[in-house]
């Protein structure tokens, strides 16, 4: 296996991130990888299973077979556990017990993997990796993956995080920092798309939700402005052919998605057109 020296970027977007999960298994059965691979929120469960070399895993997690494998908590787990999402099930049973994690190989990749975590004491993005330890591996995907309001924060080293997406949806300019002439992202919303600013309703539960934390407030109240900055510098960058770009060609499935039809809809999309695409990767990854 021939790894292309680029970087891979994978915004997040919870349940749409099957359309990731398609495109990198269509990859992956082409045994075609990249040196350097970004995930933020969802799309760190699509990087770390990229890297760990195991195709359809990610898609299993994200489409349960049978409801052993539901991730999502009724109204009253929900109430208890402060969570819509049962992580412990996701980070732990899942990777350790259900559906195995493939642990050495990750840990002996040469594919540098950096998960994007948002500090919430400082409101600033983080990029973390993990090469040996495998809890706190799944400890940083969890703080990737957690929500705002939606999902508890999570301490990893005794410092509190959340989301990445909150302070780093789309890292293509810290992709641009590792120096790697080409880069590659792959989005889960369609083109155009741009983020509404949050409602002053809205801003009054999340001053109250982290009044002990102004930065990551301010971080997210700023989140619209910082994202759609960002599609904008994403537009001209790909219309100049600096980078490539996949994104969904199709009406995506809601952030929290249950339908299993929909989600195996969109997960085919993802994989169907990343093959019709693949020529045109291949020949921006050649030039």
């Amino acid at each position: 296996m021939a790894i292309k020296k680029a970087t891979l970027v994978l915004e997040g977007g919870a349940t749409r991130g099957v359309f990731t999960s398609g495109a990198l298994d269509y990859l992956m059965d082409q045994d075609l990888y990249m040196s350097h691979v970004i995930g933020v929120s969802a799309g760190c469960c699509n990087a770390v299973g990229y890297v760990s070399k195991q195709p359809r895993r990610t898609r299993d997690c994200m489409i349960p077979a049978d409801k052993s494998g539901n991730y999502y908590y009724g109204i009253r787990d929900f109430v208890k556990e402060k969570s819509v999402m049962n992580m412990d099930l996701i980070f732990d049973k899942y990777p350790n017990e259900m559906i195995p994690f493939d642990y050495d190989t990750y840990f002996n990749s040469e594919i540098t993997c950096e998960i994007v975590t948002t500090n919430c004491i400082t409101g600033k993005a983080e990029y973390m990796t993990e090469d040996h330890d495998r809890e706190r591996l799944m400890k940083i995907c969890r703080a990737s993956c957690s929500m705002p309001l939606l999902t508890p924060i999570v301490n990893i080293d005794d410092v509190p995080y959340l989301d990445g997406g909150l302070a780093d949806s789309v890292p293509v300019r810290h992709a641009q920092k590792i120096g790697n002439e080409k880069i590659v992202v792959i989005l889960t919303k369609n083109q155009g798309y741009r983020k509404k600013v949050i409602s002053p309703a809205l801003q009054r539960v999340y001053r109250r939700a982290y009044k002990s934390y102004p930065n990551l407030v301010r971080t997210i109240f700023r989140r619209s402005f910082e994202y759609n900055k960002m599609m904008n510098h994403i537009d001209q960058l790909e219309k100049s052919g600096e980078i490539f770009v996949l994104r969904p060609q199709v009406k995506p499935v809601s952030r929290l998605e249950r339908n299993k039809e929909s989600l195996e809809a969109f997960y085919e999309h993802g994989y169907s057109y990343m093959e019709r695409r693949m020529d045109d990767l291949m020949a921006y990854l050649e030039r």
